[in-house]
């Protein structure tokens, strides 16, 4: 005897779709890496446009308006811009440091998102040592601005990422006693 109810119709009818239970896996896997992510994103471009308006406020003058609802899509305008620009090398320079060191400074930074703990079964690096690599990985950041000030074959170009890789390290190093100091002291 074969029993054809809705019910039953119901239970073959989620069977049939027992493969996508991986898919849901996955995605449910993502999504706490994507929300800490698109949160940092919408932070900054809320920053960004507030420092825009202030900025337009204490100058008396018009601030960002034109892009989207009270300017507020400016920042995604002027990160299309920069991606549609024209890739110019210099033709004296040394094309391969000039092209290779903004991907370093920018790969670093985005290496330091490891040390993070995105789930309980999601820990990309051990609790242990994440601040040391976290460390690490943010100081190979200056010699990418080095590469592309000396890949320019310019005086002037060279001195900026000099002046550039100065300022990070200077930044890094009282950060990195700050937070070393804490983390020793956590080990007690």
């Amino acid at each position: 005897m074969i029993i054809d109810t809705p019910e039953v119709q119901d239970i073959n009818s989620f069977s049939r779709l027992e493969y996508l239970k991986d898919v849901y896996g996955m995605i449910w896997v993502l999504v706490p890496i994507f929300t800490p992510v698109l949160g940092i994103t919408i932070g900054v471009l809320a920053i960004v446009w507030l420092e825009r308006e202030i900025s337009a406020g204490i100058q008396q003058r018009i601030g960002p308006e034109y892009a989207g609802p009270s300017g507020i899509l400016q920042a995604l305008a002027d990160s299309t811009k920069v991606l549609f620009k024209e890739n110019l090398l210099p033709s004296r320079g040394d094309t391969r440091f000039f092209s290779i060191g903004p991907s370093i400074a920018v790969i670093s930074i985005l290496l330091s998102y490891l040390i993070i703990p995105f789930g309980p079964n999601l820990v990309l690096s051990d609790f242990n040592i994440s601040v040391f690599l976290w460390i690490t990985i943010s100081s190979i950041s200056p010699i990418g601005l080095l590469m592309s000030g000396f890949g320019s074959n310019n005086k002037y170009s060279f001195l900026g990422g000099l002046r550039a890789a100065a300022q990070s390290i200077s930044y890094e190093i009282p950060l990195t006693l700050c937070v070393l100091s804490i983390s020793l002291r956590a080990i007690r």
